[in-house]
């Protein structure tokens, strides 16, 4: 626990709420102090490594003692810099940024082990109340969740009415690229993440059937899921209106930064102190891999996905034309147009 010591205090962002135990109606809390969050990419157990004891806390006691705050989503639809961005927003004094904290994914586990609706929703509830806790005073708190929690975004907006969001992604071919110079592990993720949203209806108004999926390619099987992400963002965004939520094109945040970041913080309404913004689009956020930590400019990403896309290309083009003809069937815009994109 590097030497981290602290007393148990609910009101304390530091100890963060971690997971749910649901045989004893409970949320579970560790120590994470901020500092560490520099050095981690996600809140999950395989990063976070060793936290000392934990503590767990009724529901019921977590549900009384945090009250709603405003807080702000950064939903994302993977491989699309969320993790860069959610880095960047966090600054001492302004907001803190939360990355992927499995809590959320409880609760999507929850759901999809056939708990009640309003059994998730109290779940939901409890977890972004818990997470909205303020690190310093005055400071906006930035969750990104994993993105498969994104069937939950509606509910997650509906719960939180003071929330604001962004659904950052990459453009498909970008996404494809990504998903291709990854290998294998990521081939076998984005079937993994199918299988999570086949259940919750997202395939259905594509025209794809569960059983389509065993005769897709890995590609097209990623493309689907992009396609059925873009869908739900494009009409939860045209429900909910450009004051709660934002498209946003993960090329304009590293090849744009500094303009794109004020329109984000904007959107947030997070306070930065002048010259902020040029200060953190020019620093370590944006020259360095968000989960590595290792040296990793626009440059070395363009030459990177330059490589892939030239060692792929074959397959991408014609996945590309297979999901452009099924976006067109869909009714789903591949491209937002600049009003639904940003505020």
């Amino acid at each position: 626990m590097s030497g981290y010591s602290l007393s148990f205090d609910i009101v304390n962002a530091e100890w963060i709420a971690h997971r749910h135990v649901e045989q004893a109606d409970a949320i579970r809390f560790i120590p994470v102090p901020r500092a560490a969050h520099e050095t981690i990419p996600f809140l999950t157990d395989d990063c976070l490594g060793p936290r000392g004891p934990a503590v767990d806390v009724a529901v019921t006691t977590c549900l009384a003692a945090a009250e709603k705050r405003p807080l702000n989503i950064v939903f994302h639809s993977a491989f699309c810099a969320s993790t860069l961005l959610t880095r960047a927003l966090s600054r001492p004094g302004t907001a803190m940024g939360l990355s992927e904290p499995v809590l959320l994914n409880d609760v999507v586990g929850l759901r999809q082990r056939g708990a009640r609706g309003a059994e998730v929703a109290r779940i939901a509830d409890t977890a972004l109340r818990l997470l909205a806790r303020p690190f310093g005073p005055g400071e906006a708190v930035v969750v990104k969740p994993s993105n498969l929690i994104n069937p939950l975004a509606e509910l997650f907006m509906a719960l939180q009415p003071q929330a604001r969001a962004v659904f950052l992604y990459a453009p498909l071919e970008t996404f494809l690229i990504s998903v291709a110079r990854k290998g294998l592990p990521c081939r076998l993720w984005v079937r993994e993440l199918m299988a999570k949203f086949l259940p919750e209806g997202l395939l259905a108004p594509l025209g794809i059937e569960p059983e389509d999926v065993f005769r897709q390619t890995d590609l097209q099987v990623a493309a689907a899921g992009w396609l059925a992400q873009h869908r739900l963002f494009l009409g939860l965004a045209q429900k909910l209106g450009p004051d709660r939520l934002i498209l946003l094109d993960a090329d304009a945040l590293t090849g744009s930064p500094a303009p794109t970041l004020a329109r984000v913080a904007r959107h947030f309404r997070l306070d930065f102190p002048a010259g902020a913004i040029e200060e953190i689009a020019g620093g370590p956020a944006f020259t360095r891999h968000s989960k590595s930590g290792s040296a990793f400019t626009p440059e070395d990403r363009r030459i990177a996905y330059a490589a892939a896309r030239g060692a792929h290309g074959e397959e991408i083009d014609m996945v590309m034309d297979w999901a452009g003809k099924v976006a067109a069937g869909a009714g789903i815009a591949l491209d937002p147009a600049p009003a639904q994109t940003y505020a």
